[in-house]
């Protein structure tokens, strides 16, 4: 288990729930993009694309 998924995993109420999803998202993501939407200063939003790569 990674040091990210610990914290993520870890329910810690010292990790607030945003910051958990960003860590989980940066966990499981081989290939992609992680967008962080924010609107006055607070983080409101994160997408996620994943990207599938196939040997030729």
């Amino acid at each position: 288990m990674s040091a990210i998924n610990e914290v993520a995993k870890g329910g810690s109420e010292d990790v607030p729930r945003a910051i958990q999803t960003v860590l989980e998202a940066l966990d499981k993501l081989k290939f992609g993009a992680i967008q962080l939407t924010v609107h006055e200063g607070r983080l409101v939003q994160v997408d996620v694309t994943e990207r599938h790569r196939y040997p030729n």
